[in-house]
């Protein structure tokens, strides 16, 4: 440390300097002040974005067993072809073709149900139906009135069902998620969805 007034050079810890008596300051830092801005009417991304609750499709235990009806009846129907070949003429692998026509009609229904998808979020629900062109509906959870499960016999002894809500404010009231697995379960989720919400 210098003296600031004989320029003398002391140690650190010296009060007074060894030279001239002075009284030694300690230096002052120099410090920079950063004025931090802070932006109104600006939130979180975070705040905006809605959570996934869950993301369901209809079940696909329909669509199985047409892919093994149409397995089993492709597999007839190349048989009963073979046996009155010998009255038609029609060659093998006509009937091999027309065998595998039959899985077209599972292919159908199987596509069919891989386009429908319903998710519900924490405010509402969605519901997504097309393959080339897309059509999503909203249902907020605050429209909601009343859920309903509905399940035929072969349904329940299936474990899937329909999911039926009743929604306010819409010419079409009445919401089908069809052929839902565990449909207790997603209900029962929505439910304590819409109570969380109206708290």
């Amino acid at each position: 440390m210098f003296c600031i007034k004989c320029g003398a050079k002391n140690s650190l810890e010296a009060i007074y300097c060894q030279k001239c008596g002075a009284l030694l300051e300690a230096e002052e830092e120099t410090r920079i002040a950063r004025s931090i801005k802070v932006e109104r009417g600006k939130t979180d991304a975070t705040e905006d974005t809605e959570k996934e609750i869950f993301s369901i499709r209809p079940t696909l235990m329909f669509v199985k067993i047409g892919y093994g009806l149409a397995v089993l009846g492709g597999l007839l129907l190349v048989a009963l072809l073979s046996v009155i070949y010998e009255i038609i003429k029609i060659p093998v692998q006509y009937s091999i073709l027309a065998g595998l026509a039959l899985l077209l009609i599972p292919a159908f229904y199987h596509l069919k149900h891989k386009i429908v998808r319903y998710t519900l979020t924490d405010s509402k629900i969605e519901i997504d139906e097309g393959f080339v062109s897309k059509t999503t509906r909203n249902v907020p959870l605050r429209t909601i009135q009343d859920v309903t499960i509905s399940a035929t016999v072969p349904q329940r002894m299936l474990g899937f069902g329909n999911l039926i809500i009743e929604n306010a404010g819409e010419t079409e009231s009445r919401i089908v998620l069809k052929n839902i697995n565990s449909p207790k379960k997603y209900a029962d989720i929505l439910l304590r969805q819409m109570r969380r919400l109206n708290k």
